[in-house]
């Protein structure tokens, strides 16, 4: 059976990880479905004995782990991230379930770099971390002890693509979808956004409601693309001259 492709596109992100015996768990979870994309966020010990030993033969996933300090920073290059979460979240997409992702997430990485995102064993994700991502998934865990092991919620997701696409059942992009814009692309449109409506006077620093989340999360709902973002920080770079001259003559 040939190994599909889109799997080696998936990237799979423990955010602030604690126990380095879970970190060689979900590596070792990785490898048995194919995956092999590992990224750390500020492991509290990594390299580790204990991970070593947990992995069980996946030590290649280990060696090949990238740690980096921030959630942006393991997202960068990637064109759409899911965060793992079993609580709902005001502002973030409303959570699906794993099986039902899937094929999404696996369309996508036929555009590039897909995370899977999760987040520390006892505080999981915080909010701000669920906002950098586009969608929000679930396990549809016992309610009344919907508490799984790290190494065991990579094991059902990793399954779950896996067999996804074993099966070929794929999810439809938009047919007009071109180049779907990177994690780092966008961030930097609404951080534009965030500097444009704060020069116009539309955003109150002081007072900024829930606008940069909104944008966050209209826009990973969109799946912009590379040349909607360069139209979009266009537009706005032409409008900002216009600010200036209009703050000047006050």
């Amino acid at each position: 059976m040939t190994e599909p492709l889109a799997l080696r596109r998936i990237r799979v992100v423990l955010s602030r990880p604690s126990h380095p015996g879970n970190i060689g768990a979900a590596a070792r979870a990785m490898k048995t479905m194919g995956l092999h994309q590992l990224v750390l966020v500020s492991p509290k010990e990594f390299p580790s004995a204990e991970a070593t030993a947990r992995a069980s033969g996946a030590t290649d996933v280990l060696e090949n782990a990238r740690v980096v300090d921030s959630l942006e920073e393991a997202l960068a290059g990637t064109v759409m991230a899911a965060a793992f979460t079993s609580r709902i979240r005001e502002m973030c997409a409303a959570p699906r379930w794993a099986s039902e992702a899937s094929g999404e997430l696996l369309s996508f990485a036929g555009q590039g770099d897909v995370a899977i995102v999760f987040g520390n064993e006892t505080f999981g994700l915080s909010n701000e971390e669920v906002m950098l991502c586009q969608r929000a998934v679930t396990i549809p865990a016992n309610p009344e002890y919907a508490s799984l092991n790290l190494g065991a919620a990579v094991q059902v997701i990793a399954y779950e693509l896996r067999r996804t696409a074993l099966e070929g059942r794929l999810a439809p992009l938009p047919q007009a979808l071109g180049e779907v814009a990177p994690h780092e692309d966008v961030e930097r449109l609404i951080a534009h956004f965030e500097r444009a409506m704060i020069a116009s006077g539309f955003l109150d620093p002081d007072k900024p409601r829930r606008l940069i989340p909104r944008l966050r999360r209209l826009f990973g709902r969109a799946a912009v693309e590379r040349e909607e973002v360069a139209i979009l920080r266009g537009m706005l770079a032409s409008f900002e001259p216009k600010v200036d001259r209009n703050t000047r003559d006050f």
